[in-house]
């Protein structure tokens, strides 16, 4: 009758097991048009170009660039931070599965004692002599608390959650590096490039300044001719510098982005050739599984919602079942005998009735986290579409822009040949020369910037896009408890 009076909690407990008071978790729509406004400058991708998953900066076909995010992978301190962190969340999640197994505790003491002669014995009698004795004692602690009402259970599943967010950081982590190395490398490419064309307008330019000293020194050419012609080219010569100022920034965030010191890394000058691959860009629906920060964003509502399902558990009663025993014994000869034995077993139900609105007010304060968590959802996934729309927009204009100005470039070399024909000829003042020199140098300066921003732009897009990610690459990122964890500390 003892043993099924004591069994009775425990088979109670079995059977409420099942009871979860939380709310189930529904992922809630979020606003999703059925078409990009703009589709893009390029031609219709073939399967072929579909963005490579893990390793979306090989759209380019850039072997350089294909080092240098290697380089990121292995010694970003940045991502390295974002790694160590899923570890941490891996491992508080087997934390919150925990408390579903029962907790066994030990603590053994040994020690010696001097009972006083005048201590009172019951019934009243006075002892004769006061007692030394030694007091051993070696005692377990047995407590479990069935998780009637899925308190724990929905602790895991908030532990769980946040595993999985902090899985879809590092993957967001890793694409925010990964694209801003890309962009910065593409601008730096497109420094090279303009670099030359500044280079190559300072050799004409000297070329100019050298028919001007001589004409000048014939009597044909006037002392303004070639003062003119000594500040423009002084003027590009500053215009080099400072380019090449930039040129060294962006080396420099190479190289902490690839985890080096600045001061021993260098990229080699190398032109930017590349054009904008094409970038399918998909369906829009499409995008919600693409996006790490989304995915961050939909584990916080599962996190937020299993903390609605923690905060209702603690208005229902909490039973706790203990147990103690272990061995006493003044003798240590003696501690390990059927007499030196001892043990209790029992169980409490606590039902809180009057805690000054607490509980209610912590059911209350989850709920609003809840609904904040998914007004944030939204709004992130509101911007991720902005961003595409604005990648898709910007390359269309930036690839029309590109071509008017390749135009622009070949009208300014002509306009520069006429130029300098009518000045030899006597037919007009060097002013013109000047005036086209000008134009050719900011013409194509301008269309070398023009593809360089078509470059970064292309990996801005590809980074609204997802960079290939895909949500399913969190699902494992789970803990499910396990019985070895009986006998774990």
């Amino acid at each position: 009758m003892r043993r099924t009076a004591f069994a009775a909690p425990i088979l109670l407990s079995m059977l409420l097991a099942g009871c979860v008071v939380g709310p189930k978790y529904q992922r809630p729509p979020a606003p999703a048009p059925t078409a990009y406004k703009t589709q893009g400058p390029w031609r219709v991708a073939a399967p072929k170009d579909s963005i490579p998953k893990g390793t979306w900066w090989e759209i380019f076909n850039d072997a350089e660039l294909n080092g240098y995010e290697r380089q990121l992978l292995q010694a970003n301190q940045s991502l390295l931070a974002a790694k160590a962190s899923l570890d941490q969340a891996r491992s508080l999640a087997v934390v919150a599965s925990a408390p579903l197994f029962p907790q066994l505790s030990t603590d053994p003491s040994a020690g010696r004692q001097r009972v006083s002669a005048n201590r009172l014995l019951v019934g009243g009698t006075a002892p004769t002599a006061p007692v030394t004795q030694n007091l051993f004692q070696l005692p377990f602690i047995l407590s479990y608390e069935p998780d009637l009402f899925g308190k724990y259970r929905s602790s895991l599943a908030a532990g769980n959650a946040t595993l999985q967010s902090t899985a879809a950081d590092l993957q967001n982590v890793q694409l925010v590096l990964t694209a801003e190395l890309a962009a910065e490398y593409f601008s730096l490419r497109e420094l090279d490039a303009e670099t030359q064309v500044v280079k190559e307008s300072v050799d004409i330019q000297e070329k100019g300044l050298q028919l001007v000293e001589y004409r000048h020194q014939g009597g044909v050419a006037s002392g303004l001719d070639l003062a003119q012609q000594q500040t423009l080219l002084d003027s590009t010569i500053t215009q080099l510098h400072l380019v090449e100022q930039q040129r060294a920034d962006f080396e420099h965030a190479i190289a902490v982005l690839t985890g080096n010191p600045p001061s021993t890394f260098s990229v080699p000058v190398a032109a930017l050739t590349t054009t904008p691959p094409p970038i399918p860009p998909g369906i829009p629906s499409d995008l919600l599984e693409r996006r790490p920060d989304i995915a961050t964003a939909e584990r916080q509502m599962a996190y937020e919602n299993a903390q609605v399902g923690v905060a209702k558990a603690a208005f229902y009663p909490q039973l706790t079942i203990s147990g103690g025993g272990g061995f006493l014994s003044t003798d240590i000869t003696t501690l390990f005998t059927t007499p030196s034995a001892f043990w209790s077993l029992g169980a409490d139900l606590l039902q809180p009735i009057f805690q000054g609105g607490r509980i209610r007010a912590n059911y209350a304060a989850s709920k609003s986290a809840y609904d904040q968590s998914v007004a944030n959802y939204r709004q992130t996934v509101l911007t991720a579409f902005q961003q595409v729309e604005d990648g898709l927009s910007d390359l269309t204009t930036l690839s029309q822009a590109f071509s008017s100005q390749q135009a622009a470039v070949a009208d300014s070399k002509r306009y520069l040949e006429i130029a300098n024909n009518r000045y030899v000829g006597g037919v007009t003042t060097y002013l013109d020369v000047i005036t086209a020199q000008s134009a050719l140098l900011n013409n194509e300066r301008l269309a070398t910037q023009l593809l360089g921003q078509q470059m970064v732009t292309s990996v801005t897009l590809v980074k609204a896009l997802g960079g290939g990610w895909d949500a399913s690459q969190i699902q494992p990122e789970q803990y499910h408890p396990k019985a070895i964890q009986t006998v774990q500390q």
